[in-house]
């Protein structure tokens, strides 16, 4: 990969940590700048990086609170997230994947786990591009990612297919439940977030497609 045109943002408020991280992959032949907090980043402007390494557990906005507002913005949107965070609970971890981060890596790391993750984000992200390579077949009831078949249990499926027939509509996840559990059946709003949580693992590299609005619910961006 060539790595001397890659440029990296990293967002983090320990010192030591950015600093250290800047020179390693700077050394590693990336173009790396820094912030110190998401309101910096945002001073800065962050819509020419090829990737950003962003801490969860800042003051002020902090990162998932950058993450959406990058997901919100049509110049940002696209831009792959590795989120690095103290925290590794599954809830966290499915809460950053919601807001359409690329990968999460826990705290402590080694470069070289960095390394290798910045560069399988970035090999993903350049084999996507713009293209949209998932379909539903509502006939054969199949999903295709690239054209290899994912199996996909039926409420996953109907979700999907729901989102993708309307692109850049969000739905709420009442109107989700309401769609695609029409019968008298307890299902709650937690529900729809871990089907989405499986969608988009099943559909990577297209993930990023699968969009969320905080406290409101979820859609398809092509």
């Amino acid at each position: 990969m060539e790595r001397k045109n890659k440029k990296i943002l990293i967002v983090d408020d320990e010192d030591t940590l950015r600093e250290g991280l800047q020179e390693y992959l700077a050394l590693d032949g990336f173009d790396v700048d820094t912030a110190a907090s998401a309101e910096d980043a945002l001073k800065k402007g962050v819509g020419n990086y090829d990737l950003i390494l962003l801490d969860v557990m800042m003051d002020g906005i902090g990162g998932f609170g950058l993450a959406e507002k990058l997901r919100e913005n049509p110049d940002t949107d696209s831009i792959p997230i590795i989120f690095l965070t103290a925290k590794d609970s599954e809830e966290d971890m499915v809460a950053g994947l919601n807001l359409g981060a690329d990968d999460y890596i826990s705290k402590p790391f080694s470069i070289k786990n960095v390394i290798a993750r910045i560069e399988a984000v970035l090999r993903r992200t350049r084999r996507q591009g713009k293209d949209n390579g998932v379909a539903c077949d509502r006939r054969s009831l199949e999903c295709t990612v690239d054209g290899k078949l994912v199996k996909m249990p039926r409420k996953e499926f109907e979700i999907l297919s729901l989102l993708l027939d309307n692109p850049g509509k969000i739905f709420t996840r009442e109107e989700l439940l309401r769609i695609i559990w029409p019968d008298n059946v307890i299902v709650t709003d937690r529900s729809v977030d871990v089907h989405i949580t499986r969608i988009r693992t099943k559909i990577a590299p297209y993930g990023g497609h699968l969009i969320s609005r905080s406290g409101y619910g979820y859609g398809w961006k092509d």
